[in-house]
């Protein structure tokens, strides 16, 4: 791809090298799929050069650990569009692909309003983990929306974008970090959303947490795994080890 893209481009080896701010040895590398002595950021590096994505896809040996991911997305999907499907006026559509040359992907949910000529992108994440290619990837889709909406047959005139985030202490605390940069990006909240969703008539840019609120969860469904505490242990430091865990979760031990 790598490779495909410069000479389409007309650009040599050293040209790219010195757009990306690497050395021409890495290009060669890249292209001929030596990778393994190469940080990915010199692979983003060239690729943003280029103008393409490059994603790394993690995979677990065990099919368990890509079913649980899938399992906390396509759970929070159901909720949105169960949610959204319940609301007067509203159209929805769950996994929405999109190919406009270099801007492809999939679209989690895209909700259409007919009498308002609305249309409402939304991103789900079970996980916050690289905040710029969040943001990036829903910008990308934002820009795209009103196109994805014409090959539905749906002419929009306002276009709504927000993010679904899973509750977690560790998304709150991802979100928080970067406080700044989700206030700049999507500076509407929950509230807002709700009342666009009654009266879509401006753009909307906005962002929730959502709790899994069946009856019985003590925590949200929709987020990724906590982290996994120390054992406490019946020899030395076994006390200790048991009172850091409680402090861990939030309780104090008894006794």
């Amino acid at each position: 791809m790598v490779r495909a893209v410069r000479i389409r481009r007309g650009w040599r080896q050293q040209d790219l090298a010195d757009l990306a701010g690497v050395s021409r040895g890495t290009i060669s590398r890249i292209e001929r799929g030596k990778l393994d002595e190469l940080s990915i950021g010199r692979v983003r590096a060239v690729c943003l050069a280029l103008e393409i994505r490059a994603e790394l896809m993690p995979r677990s040996r065990h099919a368990e650990v890509d079913r649980m991911a899938s399992a906390r997305h396509s759970a929070l999907a159901e909720f949105v569009v169960n949610w959204l499907a319940g609301l007067e006026g509203w159209i929805v559509r769950p996994e929405v692909s999109f190919a406009f040359y270099a801007d492809r992907g999939i679209v989690d949910v895209l909700a259409w309003h007919a009498k308002r000529r609305a249309i409402l992108v939304i991103e789900l994440k079970t996980e916050i983990i690289d905040v710029g290619e969040l943001l990036g990837t829903l910008d990308r889709k934002r820009r795209v929306a009103a196109r994805i909406a014409q090959d539905l047959g749906w002419r929009p005139d306002v276009v709504g974008v927000c993010l679904l985030v899973g509750e977690s202490m560790t998304n709150r605390r991802r979100v928080q970090r970067h406080a700044a940069t989700f206030q700049a990006a999507l500076p509407q909240d929950g509230r807002a959303i709700r009342r666009w969703l009654r009266e879509p008539v401006l753009d909307l840019r906005a962002m929730r947490f959502v709790s899994d609120g069946r009856p019985g969860n003590v925590r949200s469904a929709f987020s990724a795994p906590r982290r996994v505490l120390a054992r406490a242990t019946s020899c030395g430091n076994g006390a200790t080890g048991s009172r850091r865990a409680h402090e861990e979760r939030g309780t104090a031990p008894r006794g």
